[in-house]
């Protein structure tokens, strides 16, 4: 509609400009042309005028018949809303690069996709139970609708182009099968799995998952450390609670701080002054963790850093190094 009214717009005017004629005339001849029914013009036009009607006429025919095709396509599917829907969600899903699958929306599923959320990660969610399609529907979350088992649905998620794949699965065989499939597709992906079982903790690493994660167990020592250190916990979770804007931690790849051609270290960069961070975590390129690292420490290529700070303080460092 919008390359249509540009198109009425500028045979007017040119018309106006170039045969003076007057503005109903040139709307009259500007419509004549755009839909090549043959009438004749108005007044004899000069060579000025006719360059002008055929680079219209030429045009006309490309908008024009684009126009029309989409146009026939919306009102022949417009009671078939939702292959719309899908073909939109589809083309959104084929842009994606380096994004995250998350297999269920359950508890656990959910959860996670919040938290990617916050965080302003893409992913996409494969599940296929209509109440929760639904609930993704009103959430405005991208999905594909299938068993997660199947390797068409999950090529149709994109893994072969994503960097995680987070399998949230209420079935722990389901979540072995899910494992497989993915790391036979794409072998450098980083695959999460959850798991209800500890025997199946090793069946999971062994199928190819990065990362197992018992919220059974994890909810247990919760608990019990709730009962021994209570307020260093609940301190803890304050940190971990992930809102629209409350991210208290982030961890940041070098990189992304400055240019590693010249290597710096923590106090070269000096983020307290800065956005008001602080530097609580160092990882190297060879995957040591060192917690309340030493200022001098030198921030190599392929190393991260984690920062601790009040949500406005993480907001700044993101705007600083435009990391978000």
């Amino acid at each position: 509609m919008f390359l249509l009214a540009l198109l009425v717009g500028t045979g007017v005017v040119g018309f106006k400009i170039l045969s003076g004629y007057s503005w109903i005339n040139a709307l009259y001849m500007t419509v004549i042309t755009m839909t090549t029914v043959g009438f004749s013009e108005v007044q004899p036009l000069d060579d000025a005028s006719k360059i002008f009607t055929i680079i219209l006429i030429l045009t006309s025919v490309i908008i024009v018949g684009y126009a029309i095709s989409v146009i026939t396509e919306y009102i022949l599917s417009r009671n078939n809303y939702e292959d719309l829907k899908i073909k939109k969600m589809q083309k959104e899903m084929e842009a994606l690069n380096n994004h995250i699958i998350i297999c269920g929306y359950g508890r656990n599923g959910s959860q996670a996709a919040r938290k990617l959320k916050a965080y302003k990660k893409q992913f996409v969610v494969v599940e296929r139970n209509k109440e929760l399609l639904q609930k993704l529907d009103e959430e405005n979350i991208l999905y594909v609708n299938g068993n997660a088992n199947e390797d068409d649905v999950l090529k149709e998620a994109g893994i072969e182009r994503a960097s995680t794949l987070i399998s949230a699965l209420p079935n722990d065989a389901d979540n072995v099968f899910v494992v497989l499939s993915a790391r036979q597709i794409n072998s450098k992906l980083t695959i999460i799995s959850r798991a209800s079982q500890e025997t199946s903790y090793e069946k999971l690493k062994f199928a190819g998952a990065n990362n197992v994660i018992l919220p059974d167990r994890i909810g247990g020592d919760h608990m019990a450390s709730l009962v021994v250190i209570p307020d260093l916990i609940e301190f803890i979770d304050n940190l971990s609670i992930v809102g629209k804007s409350n991210i208290n931690i982030e961890e940041v790849e070098v990189e992304k701080l400055y240019d590693t051609s010249a290597v710096k270290t923590i106090r070269d960069l000096d983020l307290r002054k800065k956005t008001g961070c602080n530097v609580i975590g160092f990882k190297s390129p060879e995957g040591e963790y060192i917690v309340n690292p030493d200022a001098d420490i030198n921030l190599v290529p392929n190393s991260k850093i984690i920062v601790l700070g009040r949500p406005e303080q993480i907001q700044k460092l993101n705007s600083e190094f435009n990391l978000s």
